[in-house]
């Protein structure tokens, strides 16, 4: 037996009034109406609007969302908090991602007809309601203003495809089939732990579904045989009218790979591109920061804490409403790409990203386990044991707030089933702005094989931070080949005295799903074997690693 504990809807905030928004099929979706000066002295008349779309609870306390409505009609906003179709109070089916398009049309127009509006509206918030953003802007609807999504993608939480025909392909998420069966099973939020130390993780599903008496409807859409219904018109997120978006990135959010995917994709849209505007900040997915203050590094906030981290996650996006909601000011004073070089204070500005000036270069791993600049002239190869019995851990217990734990990375190294290459210390500060990349040439004696590359910052004390990483998995991985791995964006400065660590693995568990070494599916386990893998360095396939340089050199 599991334990599972239900959270229902905690209660409506006394500063809004709560309301049912119809869509065109009829559901009727929960809202909650918050205007200037309520509830004593409510502005009712015509007004900007903010809405937040979200699947965690319109009133609940971990998005804390009445907090930030009343932050936002401080500002003189209107703000529409509501629950996404089939989560908490709205009615309808609990079906991730696929309603979110038409849902955020319909509500945009409910919005426009109500004696507060004025026929303006922006949309904020992150992950999930984040990607409604993306998805109401998909809609086309005219009144939508301008959108400010953070930490998220439109392709968020979509499993990888199980197709054999992929040389190369995403690992996948230990949380992927989970949150269609936790925080998208039906109304409530559904708390409950699989036994990570059982890899059974689809008998395990089965048995919380019978134990619950019901089935989750997502889950099923997943699992076994996915049916990934399409989620945008024309399967294009940015193929319709554009919005002004002001776009938030994480440098240690778990989803910023998603984030950069749709970045690249805005760039081969010329009408979304001219008015995206990108900031990247020192955070991961709960919006710690890399430097906090002292006493900050909680897991429950207070509410004291909460208001003081309210300016920092809002004040951008009223900054770019005022602009291009209000029409306060020109498009042009607002900076293309603001982002803070981790490791130091403040934002800085730039044009595009990478930021002009930048240089790429590259540095080899040696069979002695060095980064060198000169590719060593003869071939090595080295190899490792992945033991399905004995896997790399995960270096946090929740990957969404890695910067919550700060880990130290150092020990993972010591393992014997990861190698590790380090550069010599830096003579001087390196600041890293752009994309980090490796080409390894790698094999294994297991039918498919996970590789993973992370890159850390190593202090003179020998503790290590994650700064970079990448994974990919390969099939028919008995063959030889050669892959060209994305490690992300980086931008972080690098001190004098601190070395650059590589660490190459086949497993990060449980964040990752792992390998079984047969070619058993994952999540439904199997049989089990150790798979011995090799990375070639040196010689023409030499294992490289890539980077982009803002000012100084690496040894």
């Amino acid at each position: 037996m599991h334990h599972v504990l239900r959270i229902p809807p905690a209660p409506e905030s006394p500063l809004s009034f709560p309301v049912r928004v119809r869509t065109r099929d009829g559901v009727l979706l929960a809202a909650d109406v918050y205007l200037p000066g309520a509830p004593a002295d409510a502005d009712t008349s015509p007004g900007d609007t903010i809405l937040i779309r979200l699947p965690y609870d319109k009133s609940g306390v971990y998005c804390f969302i009445p907090l930030i409505a009343e932050y936002f009609t401080r500002h003189g906003y209107r703000v529409v908090a509501q629950d996404v179709r089939g989560k908490f109070r709205s009615e309808g089916d609990a079906l991730l991602f696929v309603n979110e398009v038409n849902d955020g049309y319909d509500t945009i127009e409910w919005i426009t007809r109500q004696p507060w509006s004025n026929g303006r509206v922006a949309m904020w918030g992150d992950s999930y309601y984040g990607y409604t953003q993306w998805a109401a802007a998909a809609s086309g609807h005219p009144a939508l203003k301008a959108i400010a999504p953070r930490v998220t993608g439109t392709a968020l939480g979509e499993p990888v495809r199980r197709d054999d025909s992929q040389r190369t392909r995403r690992v996948e998420w230990g949380v992927t089939y989970m949150y269609p069966l936790t925080q998208f099973f039906d109304n409530d939020m559904v708390a409950w732990e699989p036994d990570w130390t059982r890899r059974d993780f689809a008998e395990q599903a089965e048995d919380f579904m019978a134990q619950v008496g019901q089935r989750g409807l997502s889950y099923d859409q997943w699992y076994p045989n996915p049916v990934l219904l399409p989620r945008f018109p024309n399967g294009d997120p940015f193929a319709g009218r554009s919005v002004p978006a002001l776009h938030t990135i994480g440098w240690w959010d778990n989803c910023a790979p998603l984030s950069w995917a749709d970045v690249e994709q805005i760039k081969r849209h010329p009408n979304w591109d001219v008015h995206h505007y990108l900031r990247i900040e020192p955070i991961d997915h709960e919006s710690y920061q890399l430097l906090e203050a002292e006493g900050a590094r909680v897991m429950e906030r207070s509410e004291q804490q909460i208001q003081d981290l309210l300016p920092r996650t809002l004040d951008p996006a009223l900054a770019f409403f005022d602009v291009f909601v209000r029409g306060n000011g020109s498009a042009a004073d607002v900076p293309r790409v603001s982002w803070n070089l981790a490791g130091t204070t403040g934002m800085r500005e730039s044009a595009t990203w990478p930021p002009a000036g930048v240089r790429s270069i590259t540095r080899y791993a040696t069979a002695d386990g060095a980064l060198v600049a000169e590719r060593p002239r003869s071939d090595s190869t080295l190899d490792w044991t992945h033991d399905p019995a004995d896997l790399v851990p995960s270096s946090v217990p929740d990957a969404f707030s890695y910067l919550l734990h700060l880990p130290d990375e150092a020990p993972i190294g010591e393992r014997g089933d990861v190698l590790r290459f380090d550069s010599a210390p830096l003579a001087a500060d390196v600041d890293l702005a752009g994309p980090a990349t490796a080409r390894a040439r790698i094999g294994s004696d297991g039918p498919i094989m996970d590789f993973f590359v992370r890159l850390l910052d190593v202090a003179p004390d020998g503790t290590a931070l994650r700064i970079a990483r990448g994974q990919q998995q390969v099939t028919d991985a008995t063959e030889t080949s050669t892959v060209d791995l994305d490690l992300g964006q980086i931008g972080y400065r690098l001190q004098a005295g601190h070395r650059l660590r590589v660490h190459v693995s086949s497993s990060d568990y449980p964040e990752f799903l792992p390998q079984t070494g047969t070619g058993a599916d994952p999540w439904t386990w199997g049989a089990t074997r150790p798979n011995i893998q090799s990375l070639i360095v040196g010689g023409s396939d030499a294992f490289a690693l890539t980077l982009t340089i803002l000012e100084g050199d690496l040894p």
